[in-house]
Parts: structure tokens; C-alpha cells; sequence
């Protein structure tokens, strides 16, 4: 089954010790609608507050995220889905798409030689 990385953007500076109890029973209905649709959480990771961040640009190291955004990646999952129309419905259930948004993109598969 294809696999799909789906990246979860939260408004920084996105900690996940924030999470509002009513957010995180979202976030348990989810798993059960991901498999109604045909999909599967293979993993998931939230990631430490966007200021923990270190940014490498070339030979430049700074201190938090490269970039000042009102929205930073708070996490990602992969995602099984039998395709990528099925992959974005079960992305538009997730709970992040309220306050920040998801993206969805393919697992680079290199070509069979």
C-alpha cells in the first residue's frame, strides 16, 4: 500500500504539553475514522516547541526555526492509504486542520532499475 507523510502545522510556537484535553480526544476519534477510511497510522512523531529547533543554512547555524511563521511544523505521521484521494480525506479529519493545517505527500519510492 502506498505510504504518505502527513505534516501537522500548529501556531507556533506548537508545544505539545498545550494540548487542550478536548484536543486530544480529537485526536483519539481520529485513529478510529483513519481505519474507517481505509488507512493506517504506521507511526507518528510531535516534535519539541518550534524554539528548540536548530537551523543549518549552508555553513550558518542559528538557534530556533529559520524562518519567523506564525505556523510551524508541530509533527508528522506516516500514513498507509490505498491511495493519495484516500490519503487527503482522512488528512482533512485531523484535527489540526481547525487551528493550523496538514500537509499530505508521498513517500519518495525510488524507480525499480
Amino acid at each position: 500500500m502506498p505510504q504518505y507523510a502527513v505534516l501537522i502545522y500548529s501556531p507556533a510556537p506548537a508545544d505539545p504539553m498545550a494540548l487542550t484535553p478536548d484536543y486530544v480526544a480529537l485526536l483519539d476519534q481520529y485513529q478510529g475514522q483513519v481505519k474507517e477510511l481505509g488507512g493506517e497510522i504506521v507511526t507518528g512523531f510531535a516534535l519539541a516547541p518550534s524554539p528548540t529547533a536548530t537551523a543549518i543554512r549552508g555553513d550558518v547555524v542559528t538557534d530556533g526555526p529559520f524562518v519567523e511563521a506564525k505556523e510551524v511544523v508541530a509533527g508528522f505521521f506516516i500514513l498507509d492509504a490505498p491511495d493519495a484521494d484516500t490519503a487527503v480525506a482522512i488528512a482533512k479529519l485531523n484535527p489540526a486542520t481547525r487551528a493550523g493545517g496538514v500537509e499530505v505527500r508521498p513517500l519518495f519510492v525510488p524507480p525499480a532499475d
